[in-house]
């Protein structure tokens, strides 16, 4: 028996996403990214001075923070306070590698940028959203600094957006949620930018192997989400 999405959706669909911009008050870029049900605060602040291993340089950097708020899931998820897990590291280093794609670092001058996502709902796809809602409040905070005249030109050289695609019962699915997360055999998550040039691929067999056919289906299925994600971000812009 195939399986049946549990919001009906058909096998190619994303899950409705919007982005809500100026969410909070004093961050220059902040948006809350809704994928489905799932719901991610994307935060940037820039700062002048960037880490000693590029200081006098003449380039920029860009780092981002992860965090899984206590009531983001059914059951409460505990704050990771002095020692953070190998997952939110794992995540979090994702999410700023993606985003570092997005720039001319030695455009962006001697600066550091900090994307924080919060995840106030977690129904799957925490990562992508992150990461798909990061680069809508990373051009928010970067076209401020242009019209304000800190930044001569956008330093901006690439859209980028994430999602997740994987087999459940054997069927390649798009932007799996969270029964479909928990039931996957196998889980992918891709980022590309607006030339579906591949910035990264995380994928795994939960169970078994999988086939180089069954990974070009699930590759065909994340670059068509992705174009999807990459205009639905411009059409925010």
């Amino acid at each position: 028996m195939s399986w049946q999405r549990p919001d009906r959706r058909r096998f190619d669909q994303l899950r409705p996403i919007s982005f809500e911009y100026e969410f909070t008050k004093y961050a220059p870029g902040s948006v809350l990214a809704k994928c489905g049900d799932t719901k991610v605060l994307c935060t940037v602040t820039i700062q002048e001075g960037v880490p000693r291993f590029l200081e006098g340089s003449g380039s920029g950097w860009l780092t981002a923070e992860y965090r899984m708020l206590p009531g983001a899931t059914a059951e409460r998820h505990k704050r990771e306070l002095l020692t953070l897990s190998g997952r939110t590291q794992e995540i979090q280093r994702l999410i700023g590698r993606s985003l570092r794609a997005s720039l001319d670092l030695d455009a962006l001058g001697e600066r550091t940028i900090t994307v924080d996502a919060d995840v106030l709902q977690a129904d799957a796809g925490t990562r992508t959203t992150s990461i798909t809602g990061g680069y809508v409040a990373l051009a928010e905070a970067i076209n401020k600094l242009v019209k304000a005249g800190k930044l001569e030109q956008s330093p901006l050289s690439h859209q980028v957006a994430a999602v997740s695609v994987g087999l459940v019962q054997g069927e390649p699915l798009l932007d799996l949620n969270y029964q479909e997360d928990v039931a996957a055999e196998v889980d992918f998550n891709v980022v590309m930018n607006d030339q579906l040039g591949i910035i990264e691929v995380q994928g795994t067999a939960e169970s078994g192997t999988f086939s180089r056919d069954q990974l070009d289906q699930l590759m065909d299925l994340a670059q068509k989400g992705i174009k999807e994600l990459l205009e639905t971000q411009r059409r925010n812009f």
